[in-house]
């Protein structure tokens, strides 16, 4: 059974993400089949570059410096999950949750030079930094 609203940690997590993708996130948990959570949002610089210098990130300009990006986890049976396909079914309800809400939100695991399957950020073209 999937609680249709977030626990206390992720709603921390959350606190300095831009409301537009808060709210997208909540929406996204409402119509996803699988379970999920906020596992980071705002990040400062020196995390950032921990991240990059540990090949966990290719970039020290990340959108979550600006809280324009969440990263997720899958919840299946009560257990986190890093298996691809699940991030794939609830980035299905991320985007229709985007669009219901007309924001743009790019998802990692669309992307060629790295799957990041765990990371939703707002679109540059539609929030400039």
């Amino acid at each position: 059974m999937i609680n249709h609203e977030f626990g206390k940690t992720t709603e921390k997590h959350l606190r300095g993400v831009h409301k537009d993708l808060s709210d997208v996130m909540r929406k996204a948990l409402k119509l996803s089949p699988v379970d999920f959570g906020i596992s980071e949002g705002l990040r400062n610089q020196k995390r950032q570059l921990e991240l990059l210098a540990s090949g966990k990130s290719l970039t020290s300009k990340s959108r979550h410096l600006t809280g324009h990006a969440v990263d997720i986890f899958a919840v299946i049976n009560g257990s986190v999950s890093w298996e691809f396909k699940h991030y794939q079914t609830i980035a299905t309800a991320v985007f229709k949750a985007a669009k219901d809400l007309s924001v743009d939100v790019e998802w990692g695991g669309d992307w060629t030079e790295i799957k990041d399957g765990v990371h939703f950020q707002l679109s540059r073209k539609m929030y400039p930094e």
